[in-house]
């Protein structure tokens, strides 16, 4: 099912909601001495805290309250299907390991999907108090009572392009990191750490490229609408649709995303 023009402001206002909800959930853990569990097992650390699980239950509950027949996927508490034809994909803290060493660059990500794909997305860091928002016709910035419009800006140069990545381990083939060490050496600036606020960095213009992979739909489908709705492109590295995940490039320029696309699959394909 399609969602219909004219329920677009009232699922924007309600994911972000939802946000505002997990952050309530969140704050009071953040930068305090709490418990972290691994539950990453044979694949690596992969934290998660009560501040994690507390802000999907919140979320949950909500959407259970107010669109009982949609669908949820959630990192934490995974999969419910709907009845109706659309699905709220959640990620309470995106960037929890940002977020256990009191570093400001996680943030909860929610995306409303149709079976087209996620048409709205939104990004809080609740303690900035900044959203970012994304959905047909709107890409914004929203700081208290201040909403910006955020457009991604031209780069149509690899030597100028500022390329991100949240941990060059992700990378775990070997082809892989020789696919990402050759976009990176071309670049003009590489940095790593950012989790999901590189991508809104894109959507506002300061980032020209996010290379990653390893992730799963709820990392990406929440950014996806931001980005697109700013003006940017969002694809795996072999320019299939994003929205499960794996191997994701992020560009605000569409002429740098196809050159760091021939870089990637040179050997990555």
């Amino acid at each position: 099912m399609k969602v219909d023009s004219s329920k677009i402001d009232e699922y924007v206002a309600f994911a972000t909601r939802l946000a505002e909800i997990a952050g309530r959930e969140i704050l009071p853990h953040f930068r305090a001495r709490i418990e972290v569990e691994n539950k990453g097992g044979v694949f690596g650390y992969d934290p998660v805290t009560v501040a994690d699980r507390a802000a999907e239950t919140a979320i949950r509950a909500e959407i259970a309250r107010v669109y009982p027949g949609h669908g949820i996927i959630g990192e934490e508490h995974g999969t419910i299907a709907g009845k109706d034809g659309f699905t709220w994909v959640i990620d309470p803290i995106d960037g929890t390991r940002a977020f256990i060493i009191g570093q400001l660059h996680w943030g909860t990500l929610i995306a409303l999907s149709d079976s087209s794909g996620p048409i709205v997305g939104v990004m809080r860091q609740p303690y900035t108090d900044e959203t970012f928002v994304g959905a047909p016709g709107l890409a914004e910035l929203r700081r208290g009572d201040a909403h910006t419009v955020l457009r991604t800006r031209k780069c149509e140069r690899i030597e100028d392009a500022v390329v991100c990545a949240t941990d060059p381990r992700m990378f775990i083939d070997p082809a892989e990191r020789r696919s990402f060490r050759r976009v990176s050496t071309a670049a003009r600036l590489t940095r790593f750490g950012g989790d999901c606020y590189s991508y809104c960095m894109v959507a506002a213009g300061f980032v020209d490229l996010v290379i990653e992979s390893m992730l799963q739909p709820y990392d990406i489908q929440p950014l996806v609408p931001i980005i697109e709705s700013a003006g940017g492109i969002v694809t795996t590295w072999s320019g299939e649709a994003p929205y499960q995940g794996g191997r994701i490039i992020a560009a605000g320029d569409p002429t740098v995303h196809r050159l760091a696309m021939k870089l990637l699959a040179d050997e990555a394909a």
